[in-house]
C-alpha cells in the first residue's frame, strides 16, 4: 500500500511541485509529468543521487484502471521507471513518469547519467518508447530490421522458427 503526498524540489527554474508516494519497500516514489521529468532527475543528481541503478519501461495495457498513482496523475499505457541511488545519503528514490500511447516520448537522461545509454536503448527496442536527445537511439537486442516491440502487451505471440547451422533433419 502506498501513501500519497506532494513535495517540492528546487530546480534551476524554481520549485518543482511533484506528487510523491511511498513504495511498499519504504522507497520514496516521485511522479513527475513528462515536462518535469528531466528537471526533477537533474535536481536529484545535484542533491547527491550519483547513481542511476535502473531505468526500465512498463506496459499497462491490461491494467487500465490500476491504482497506486497519486491524485492528479493520469494513468497512461506506458511508464518509464528510474531508480536512483545515493550512497552518501544512503537513500533510494524511484521516479515514475507516465508516457501516453499516442506520443511515447520522454527526455533522455544520458546527459545526467551516461550509463543510461544502453537502458534507454533497451526500452526503445522492446517497448517503442523514444528518448528525445539520445545520441544513438537504435535497437540493442533485436535485429535492426525487426518489426514491432516484443515487450508490448499487444505484440503478437507466435513461433519464430530457428535455423541451426548444419542441424540434422527430423529423426
Amino acid at each position: 500500500m502506498s501513501s500519497a503526498s506532494s513535495g517540492n524540489m528546487v530546480g534551476a527554474e524554481g520549485p518543482i511541485a511533484v506528487a510523491h508516494t511511498t513504495g511498499s519497500d519504504g522507497t520514496d516514489v516521485a511522479h513527475p509529468t513528462r515536462e518535469q521529468y528531466h528537471a526533477l532527475v537533474a535536481q536529484y543528481r545535484a542533491d547527491g543521487f550519483e547513481t542511476c541503478a535502473d531505468l526500465c519501461g512498463v506496459d499497462y495495457l491490461t491494467h487500465p484502471g490500476r491504482s497506486g498513482l497519486p491524485e492528479g496523475i493520469k494513468p497512461e499505457r506506458f511508464e518509464v521507471v528510474v531508480n536512483l541511488l545515493s550512497l552518501q545519503l544512503r537513500r533510494r528514490v524511484r521516479v515514475r513518469v507516465q508516457v501516453p500511447e499516442d506520443d511515447p516520448v520522454v527526455d533522455s537522461l544520458i546527459d545526467l547519467y551516461p550509463g543510461t545509454d544502453a537502458m534507454e536503448r533497451e526500452v526503445f527496442d522492446l517497448f517503442g518508447i523514444r528518448f528525445s536527445g539520445h545520441p544513438d537511439l537504435t535497437r540493442i537486442l533485436m535485429p535492426e530490421d525487426w518489426e514491432g516491440h516484443p515487450l508490448r502487451k499487444d505484440y503478437g505471440v507466435g513461433r519464430v522458427p530457428v535455423q541451426f547451422k548444419e542441424a540434422p533433419g527430423p529423426r
